[in-house]
């Protein structure tokens, strides 16, 4: 199903006079045409007495008159300053007078042919300035023999007086020509389906929705395939309006992609990307239809650009659901599919926003009654209790109460509603996959993406694939010879590409544990400062030594993360090159696993770390665990380390999302600024639509894959750790808001237009976010069981509490071992000891010294050992029953597309064979009636098959 383009002009007939006509204005100018003459139809109040002797060379100054009048006013021939400024000003005025109409036009100079596409060039005298120009002659050679018709803009009408532009335009016999190459669905018939019932909410829900002309610009069609010799059976009102502009400039891009430009160095080369690559063009681009501030003043354009800006771009919308149809429509599917999701994943993160708000607030109520915080807030409880230092020689003793604010503001995160907030974000997220299946069903019937699949196998191959096989062999489906990598080729290059993965992988854990050593090094200098530094001593209560490292660690990473990023996207490209996948599908495929694989790696390991290893493996005093038998292994705050997990995740989380919205938004604005500084002091009626879209940033073919990278891993963050932050969903939810209100402004006003493609889904990305979502059930349980301190304070409470009207008083005592300080072998002991402590606590559940089993495990401790694992088993059994129970109840396509995907392949099939009998009858009436007979039957037959179905 399709909704095409409405018709907005009739194109001359091909051996119509004003087609003659247009095919005549493409060749140019005559030789001896001159500068007047050109602006005889431009400028009425000049009167031309006599003929100005033709130029000697294009771009060269006219001859001056012999008798001129202007208003009344002689400039004569004897004059030769009067006449050279006349010339200036001629040529000055021609330019504005030619500008006038065409400054914001997309078409041809004769104003009815379309400009498809783009090309530009400098025309730069260096030492392969003749290499350049041979390429440039024979490429653009090709693409009129391939049937497309160009016109060149010279420098001189450029806004620098320095670059070229090539005007592509493709005809209506190249266009359905490409169509059926293409397989492109074009409407046969209005969709006779009736629409979808009502919403009952509709009403309340009236001040999000766009108007109707936004959202449905176009009716519905039943659509098939395009067939040039079948071209009576579609519905084309208007051949110059039939494609629609994304159609257009998508089949222009596949014959650039794929022309030759000669042979070099004994090897056939061809496509535009190489020869923007080595420097013979600087850009290739579709053009927006107009400027996106104001509706062109052209009548034949749609100014979908502004409708876009208006209606979507602009921030003061956000509310407003986005017009996925005119996205589409504008920009192709696949960036339409990727607004959908963005959208789609925006609207389910609300309902994650407030349960999760409603968590917290859960913790911030409760703070107040939280036995564990008061008593490490008493001073006759954590006043008293002195704990053993935490490092070596240069920390001190120090009072338990010190972390009292710590321990308040870690039960806002660690508390009850944080297991129910962990189960129901793994429900939560197998809905959001399902759902998204079933609206993804909905867009690939109503954007004719049902059959792409089949398409994308037989038509994407890459043209690089196709340059650098040259070994062939025959395709067993088709079976046409086509070129092919060796497999010996293949392993040789997978071998270099794997070992260079897991180089930059073990770079990243490398610089963690890095960030990790750092941390051990600097504990022990913010233990020093804040306790000899005054002025330090008013927020040392809430500024600990822990936090203070976690804080000042975390920003670290953040900055190591920015920094590898930058590297590694730049050899993900280069390795996925040099592996040479096959088709567009499978380079993004190959690219993307690597890109995440690394972002994985890069984003979540210091959150692992905090989570899982953090405090985990320290030992007991008298015997710490060390790395590299050197620096002390952490201890986790006595509140647990799950606030310190919290302090990471937004840190890390937050800092990529502002980062990230900068780098989006702020630097293409400024480079745009940057580059349109000098159009600024021209007239604006000399800067050209091809010159405005020129200045603009290039999108770029993986332009969409970073969008789609940047909420992946955003995903990853509220899905793998939401259990230690329940405000992290609401983060999302603020970032994508302003997310696609970004994205939009960026591609409907910084950006040139991107080539229209096709995507039938958000590809390997689905796959990704399908393995993430069985992963966070694991990690969210065992942070809930190792990070958190629930499962200790539940085995307290039902198995050690001894006070029945106060079951958990008395928990922090019991979680403190005893260390005598005697027993310090010199490594470990405090240089000073002012008050002379005679023993001191730490965090674990070992037996006291004069025990006979002194610093060994309690059966406490693996009593709530025991009891993590349970947990974990029960926790994850129960969430992927849950899951999988929902994934089976909900379909991925809805009962409704379905039906709606047989009814119109029926009536495609029906509109088929009666259009193939009529043709027939038409052929038994006029040729040999013998002939065509069995042809009948046949069709009949297969009518009636079909009916059957």
């Amino acid at each position: 199903m399709r909704r095409p383009e409405s018709p907005l002009r009739s194109a001359p007939l091909p051996g119509s006079s004003s087609g003659k006509a247009a095919t005549m204005n493409r060749l140019g100018k005559k030789a001896n045409e001159t500068l007047i003459e050109m602006a005889l139809s431009a400028d009425d109040d000049i009167a031309i007495l006599t003929k100005f002797k033709p130029s000697q060379s294009e771009g060269e100054e006219c001859n001056g008159p012999e008798t001129i009048s202007t208003a009344g006013s002689e400039i004569p021939s004897s004059s030769e300053q009067s006449g050279r400024k006349y010339n200036l000003f001629l040529k000055r005025r021609l330019r504005i007078d030619k500008r006038h109409q065409s400054k914001d036009s997309i078409f041809f100079r004769d104003g009815v042919r379309r400009i498809d596409f783009v090309l530009s060039y400098v025309d730069d005298l260096n030492k392969e300035w003749e290499k350049k120009l041979e390429r440039r002659k024979e490429f653009e050679s090709n693409l009129q023999k391939a049937g497309l018709e160009l016109e060149t803009e010279d420098k001189k009408e450029s806004e620098d007086g320095k670059i070229f532009f090539v005007k592509i335009h493709a005809p209506w016999e190249v266009l359905i020509t490409y169509a059926e190459v293409l397989n492109i669905k074009v409407p046969i018939r209005e969709n006779d389906i009736p629409p979808m019932v009502e919403n009952p909410l509709d009403c309340v829900l009236f001040p999000l929705r766009l108007p109707e002309k936004v959202m449905h610009p176009e009716p519905d069609y039943f659509t098939a395939p395009f067939s040039k010799d079948k071209q009576e059976l579609y519905l084309i009102n208007d051949e110059s309006t039939f494609f629609s502009p994304s159609m257009r400039n998508r089949i222009v891009n596949y014959i650039l992609t794929r022309c030759p430009y000669g042979t070099e160095e004994g090897k056939k080369k061809f496509g535009i990307k190489r020869l923007l690559n080595n420097g013979t063009y600087t850009a290739a681009y579709p053009l927006h239809d107009c400027q996106y501030w104001k509706k062109a003043s052209d009548p034949n354009c749609d100014s979908e650009r502004y409708t876009l800006y208006m209606e979507w771009a602009r921030f003061l919308r956000f509310y407003k659901e986005q017009p996925l149809v005119l996205i589409r429509k504008y920009y192709g599917e696949k960036i339409g599919i990727y607004f959908a999701w963005l959208g789609f994943y925006t609207e389910m993160l609300f309902l994650a926003a407030v349960v999760g708000l409603i968590c917290f607030l859960y913790g911030l109520f409760t703070m107040d009654e939280n036995m564990s915080s008061k008593e490490i807030c008493d001073p006759t409880i954590g006043g008293e209790i002195i704990m053993c230092p935490l490092c070596d020689r240069d920390c001190e003793y120090w009072r338990l109460n010190t972390t009292c604010e710590s321990s308040q503001y870690s039960h806002l995160f660690d508390n009850v509603a944080t297991l129910f907030f962990a189960i129901f974000m793994g429900i939560w997220v197998t809905l959001f996959l399902e759902f998204w299946k079933r609206r993804q069903a909905r867009l690939k019937y109503e954007w004719d993406l049902v059959d792409f699949e089949e398409e994308q196998q037989q038509l994407q191959l890459r043209p690089e694939y196709e340059a650098k096989c040259t070994q062939k062999k025959k395709n067993p489906v088709t079976q046409e010879m086509e070129p092919y990598l060796p497999l010996t080729s293949q392993a040789v290059r997978f071998c270099i590409s794997g070992a260079t993965v897991l180089f930059w992988v073990s770079l990243i854990i490398a610089s963690m544990i890095a960030v990790i050593v750092y941390r051990l090094a600097v504990y022990a200098a913010f233990a020093s400062l804040m306790e000899n530094t005054q002025t330090l001593q008013p927020i040392s209560g809430l500024l600990t030594p822990q936090l203070a490292t976690s804080v000042t660690a975390s920003c670290l990473n953040f900055v190591i993360i920015m920094i590898l990023n930058f590297f590694y996207e730049r050899i993900a490209i280069w390795i996925t090159d040099m592996e040479i996948p096959r088709t567009h599908m499978e380079y993004e495929n190959r690219l993307t696993m690597k890109m995440f694989l690394f972002q994985f790696v890069n984003y979540y390991s210091s959150c692992f770390y905090v989570a899982f290893f953090k405090g985990k493996f320290v030992g007991y005093p008298g015997a710490y665990t060390y790395m590299f038998n050197r620096w002390r292994n952490e201890e986790c705050d006595p509140a647990g380390c799950l606030i310190e997990l919290t302090t990471q995740l937004t840190i890390v989380m937050a800092g990529k999302q502002i980062w990230g919205n900068i780098q989006e938004a702020i630097v293409p604005w400024i480079c745009n600024w940057w580059g349109r500084r000098k159009a600024r002091n021209n007239p604006e009626n000399l800067y050209s639509r091809w010159e405005q879209d020129h200045d603009l940033q290039t999108f770029g073919a993986l332009g969409l894959f970073y969008e789609y990278l940047e909420m992946v891993i955003q995903f990853g963050f509220i899905t793998l750790f939401v259990a230690s932050f329940p405000l992290a969903p609401l983060l999302a939810l603020m970032n994508n808001i302003l997310e696609i209100r970004v994205d939009s402004w960026k591609l409907t006003t910084q950006y040139r237009r991107p080539v229209a493609a096709k995507a039938h889904s958000i590809g390997v990305w689905q796959e990704i976010l399908n393995g993430m979502a069985i992963l966070s059930v694991v990690t969210n349980a065992f942070i809930v069981a190792f990070t958190s301190d629930m499962i200790p304070r539940l085995v307290y409470y039902y198995a050690y509490s001894e006070n029945e009207d106060s079951p958990m008083s008395g928990y922090i005592n019991n979680s403190l071992s005893v260390f005598l300080i005697s027993d310090f072998p010199e490594r470990n002991e405090p240089k000073e000891n002012p008050e002379n402590f005679v023993i001191c606590r730490y965090r674990d559940y070992r037996y006291p010294p004069d025990h006979e089993r002194k610093y060994l495990h309690t059966m406490q401790f693996w009593h709530i050992l025991a009891a993590k694992l349970a947990f974990i088993i029960i926790m994850e059994h129960v969430v992927f029953i849950v899951k999988f129970f929902v994934a089976w109840m909900i379909p991925d396509v809805p009962a409704d597309v379905k039906a709606k995907i047989k009814r119109e392949k029926y009536l495609t099939q029906k509109i088929l064979h009666e259009y193939e009998l009529e043709k027939l009858k038409e052929r038994l009436c006029q040729g040999d009636k013998r002939a065509t007979e069995k042809e009948f039957i046949a069709t009949e037959g297969r009518m009636e098959l079909s009916r059957a179905m």
